[in-house]
């Protein structure tokens, strides 16, 4: 038998015809058996057994020799001995066998054992087995494996068998390939958010293992974890559940005594588990003690979830909570959150008592734009009880009390593919003001719009001059609008007074270029308005008034109005000179010069009698009150005059190595806008508006938006507040009288520049109708403490300060402050002057404050205040927030660990707001 070098770095045996003896046949039985072996190249014909690795300690120092992998290619002469009756024994593997070392692999055909040492690898089937040292025994169908010394005498290389997606990492293993069990000591694996060690590991098969001396934590830290739950006994089935006997919960290696006699965990492969959410107790004076946010959550498939959560008080009162979540990829997503609360203030009997209930319902739906691009779908609704977020002693988010109104919106579009493009919509709206309970809905909206026509483009498409730029559009928008209050909703009196309304138009409009530097438009506008009832006015002598008699029936008014504009833009630059720090600053202005005409439609009117004596003597439209509005009686003949000012500089950047100098803008827009009336008499109308003036600007890097707007009214007004027709300067006056302005300044800095980070409260905050920012303090989802009150950065390291008074401490600051002023009637009031602070800083890279508050300098009171504080403890988290003062005055404590799956592991308490 000869041996050759292939060109792999590896020895490549040949067998070529020998003389049949004993020993020959036991190689190659051995050979067919495993299917690859390592030997090293020797000439067998000369020696009777190959030669190993010779026998070294491995140190530190040994130069490693190169890794060896021996694949095996068997030539078969065929024999003229007739095949043998008896059937040859069965393999005692099932399959091929791998392996490779860095240091040695030696065979001891005596002992039936491989030995690989240094970064061994053993592979077979689906197991996967890397460690310092591995023997292998192919006659009993055992291997083994270890860690080895480094030349400091520390153990590295520790064992890593993976079977599947089931990873261990041991000390020792010994594991049987026929029998499939195992016997680890020391193994650490991980299974989803756990992280198990066990003393030693039995497994009896493929999917049991029995462990004794465990501990099994969510925490990141497999050798020091800050908490753990230690057993005795533990029955583990890898992606399914784990069986514990008596369990002890070790926070800091210190047993505590919180212990179960015994324990089931869920480890289900699957994104989630249906299971209970144990509640959690509270106490209060108006309510008595509580179990609050108990509940089941159904996993009820892989689209879509449900989550049922209660609470229930001793003095009767309770809240039930459904949330929902659903999603199908490339197609559509949401969620729906129904709450209702049934809540009962103090003792029957007792001149406090009370009792309401009070409800909300959220849905939001977006569709995939990939599911059909001519189509959409989308929803978002938040309505209810006004006082829900007044009254809730439960809701997501404290600071959502103080919104005024709640919005929806239900929609769907299509779009259609034709000459010219058509696009139809139907939706639904809904608007509520909590303080007046009034709730304003359209039942639905149906919107049909044809897209602009050229009729007189030529054929080469070209749209330049008069003519050509004529277009016309066609618009349908019909509505059922519904006016109903709080205690009406979802009753059959709210829909009594619905009115109905479709409105049709067609506007024809074009713009052409004018002596070559003004931009002219002109635009003609038909509509039509459609009403199902209408009104008649009559006096009706026993009630001695004017009533209004509803006439059912279709009934329609036509209109129309002109309307023209001319603008230009001129640019002014004022240089300084190029070594000047300001090198030139640029003025941008924008005057534009509009004209509106609208006839009168006195046809569409008609005379009532006032009062008995029948005299016809005041006018009135059928058309009163419709959703789309009335035709005018008076001719509306307005001249519209606006300015738009942009002023930026161009400044020398401090870099001295750039060239180029880079811009500033100063104001961002500085506009002045007023309207004169042609047709005006002086008595019934007056010829000047108001003038508009607003302007705003960006300072400190955009870190400081400024926005200013003010009224100033022309004309004088008399004793009773009412304007004249005389101006303010005939009158004694200033040029223009200011009638009301306001000032708001918004400032954020940070310590650095970090991205916007928002957590799952931001999100419900700024769907319950809130501020995305915290000046009115963070949300709290009572559902859900393990959120972060900040923005859900978790910094990592060590409590400690590397120099002393020279500490990084991150930290983030939002200031707000509005002013306004009015005049209207000499009262030279100030009627709001406020300051809004929110500052959140990192004491250590594991303590988190912040603190919400302001000032009302009109009220001379503090406004609404939240102080938090919150501690990250690892695989634990502890918060607690307060809001001292005010009509929602409450805290909240937290501490509990992150992770989902041991949610339930926490304590929490919560003082309620008093109202």
């Amino acid at each position: 038998m000869r041996s050759q070098k292939s060109s792999h770095n590896f020895t490549k045996i040949v067998f070529i015809p020998l003389r049949t003896n004993l020993f020959h046949i036991v190689l190659l039985s051995f050979f067919l058996t495993f299917g690859a072996t390592k030997i090293y190249s020797q000439d067998i014909a000369k020696k009777t057994k190959p030669i190993a690795v010779p026998k070294q300690q491995p140190t530190a120092t040994t130069q490693k020799k190169p890794e060896i992998t021996v694949t095996d290619t068997i030539i078969k002469e065929k024999d003229s001995v007739k095949t043998d009756s008896i059937k040859p024994k069965k393999a005692f593997l099932e399959g091929k066998v791998k392996y490779k070392a860095d240091q040695y692999a030696k065979i001891d055909q005596k002992k039936k054992l491989i030995t690989l040492y240094d970064n061994a690898e053993l592979y077979y089937q689906d197991i996967e087995l890397k460690s310092g040292k591995i023997v292998m025994d192919y006659e009993k169908n055992e291997v083994y494996a270890g860690r080895i010394k480094d030349s400091l005498g520390k153990y590295t290389q520790y064992p890593n068998f993976k079977q599947g997606e089931n990873i261990i990492e041991p000390d020792s293993i010994r594991f049987n390939f026929k029998t499939k069990k195992a016997l680890i000591w020391n193994s650490k694996t991980d299974q989803g958010e756990f992280n198990v060690k066990a003393a030693i590991t039995k497994k009896e098969n493929d999917s049991v293992y029995f462990l004794k001396g465990a501990r099994f934590t969510t925490s990141t830290n497999k050798e020091n974890p800050e908490y753990y739950f230690r057993t005795s006994k533990v029955k583990f089935i890898p992606g399914k559940k784990v069986i514990t006997g008596l369990t002890n919960l070790v926070i800091a290696d210190v047993p505590t005594p919180i212990a179960l006699p015994f324990a089931f965990f869920p480890m289900s492969k699957e994104t989630s588990v249906s299971g209970l959410i144990l509640p959690s107790y509270n106490d209060s004076n108006n309510r008595g003690f509580s179990l609050q946010n108990g509940g089941y959550y159904f996993a009820l498939s892989d689209h879509y979830d449900l989550t049922v959560l209660g609470d229930y008080y001793t003095n009767g009162s309770y809240g039930m909570r459904f949330e929902s979540s659903y999603a199908t990829r490339y197609k559509y997503r949401g969620n729906v959150n129904i709450r209702f609360e049934n809540l009962i203030n103090s003792e029957r009997g007792y001149p406090d008592y009370s009792r309401q209930n009070i409800y909300n319902i959220q849905w939001s739906h977006s569709r995939d734009s990939k599911a059909n691009p001519n189509s959409s779908f989308s929803a978002s609704v938040n309505l209810g009880s006004s006082k829900y977020y007044q009254q809730s002693i439960n809701q997501s988010n404290i600071g959502s009390s103080l919104n005024n109104t709640l919005s929806s919106s239900v929609s769907y579009s299509k779009t259609f593919n034709i000459i010219p493009q058509a696009r139809l919509s139907l939706s639904a709206t809904h608007s509520q003001n909590t303080q007046t309970e009034t709730i304003n809905m359209t039942l639905p909206t149906l919107q049909f719009s044809l897209d602009r026509m050229y009729p007189f483009v030529g054929k080469d498409g070209v749209k330049k001059g008069f003519f050509k730029n004529i277009n016309l559009q066609y618009n349908l928008n019909g509505r059922n609008s519904i006016t109903t209050t709080d205690s009406l909703f979802f009753k059959p009196e709210m829909f009594k007074d619905a009115q109905m309304g479709m409105q049709h138009s067609i506007p024809l409009s074009t713009n052409f270029k004018l002596f070559k530097y003004f931009s002219a438009s002109t635009s003609v506008n038909y509509e039509e308005i459609w009403y199902a009832k209408t009104i008649r006015k009559e006096y009706d002598p026993e009630q001695s008034a004017v009533i209004n008699r509803t006439v059912n029936g279709f009934d329609a008014f036509r209109t129309y109005n002109l309307s023209a504009s001319l603008g230009t833009t001129i640019y002014g630059t004022f240089n300084f000179g190029e070594n000047k720090k300001i090198q030139a600053i640029r003025h941008v202005m924008r005057p534009s010069i509009s004209y509106a005409y609208t006839p009168s439609f006195e046809k569409y009117y008609d005379t009532y009698a006032s009062d008995a004596s029948g005299t016809m003597d005041k006018q009135y439209t059928r058309f009163e009150g419709g959703i789309y509005g009335a035709p005018g009686l008076n001719n509306s003949n307005t001249m519209g005059i606006s300015i738009s000012n942009t002023f930026e500089a161009k400044v020398r950047d401090a870099d001295s190595t750039k060239t180029e100098p880079k811009k500033v803008m100063l104001l961002n827009n500085l506009n002045l806008s007023t309207s004169y009336n042609l047709d005006a008499d002086g008595v019934t109308a007056l010829a000047w508006s108001p003038v508009r003036v607003s302007t705003g600007a960006q300072f400190f890097q955009n870190k400081l938006n400024a926005n200013f707007a003010t009224t100033l009214d022309p004309y004088a007004i008399d004793n009773s507040g009412r304007r004249i027709n005389r101006f303010n300067i005939d009158n004694g006056g200033s040029l223009f009288r200011m009638t009301s302005a306001n000032i708001t300044l918004n400032y954020a800095l940070s310590s650095k520049d970090k991205e916007d980070k928002k957590n799952k409260n931001t999100a419900q905050t700024t769907r319950n109708g809130g501020r995305e920012d915290d000046l009115f303090g963070t949300a709290t989802d009572l559902n859900d403490n393990r959120q972060s009150l900040f923005d859900g950065s978790e910094e990592e390291g060590e409590d400690t300060i590397s120099e002393f008074f020279n500490a990084k401490l991150p930290w983030d600051m939002t200031f707000a402050y509005s002013f306004t002023y009015s005049n209207n009637n000499r009262e030279s009031r100030i009627t709001g002057n406020s300051l809004m602070i929110s500052a959140n800083t990192d004491l250590t890279p594991k303590w988190k404050v912040g603190v919400s508050t302001g000032y009302d300098f009109v009220q001379n009171g503090v406004t609404y205040t939240q102080l938090r504080f919150e501690r990250d403890l690892a695989s634990w988290r502890l918060s607690f927030n307060w809001t001292p003062f005010g009509n929602n005055a409450n805290w909240n404590f937290f501490i509990g660990i992150k992770s989902g799956m041991l949610s339930d592991i926490k304590w929490e308490k919560r003082n309620y707001p008093t109202r």
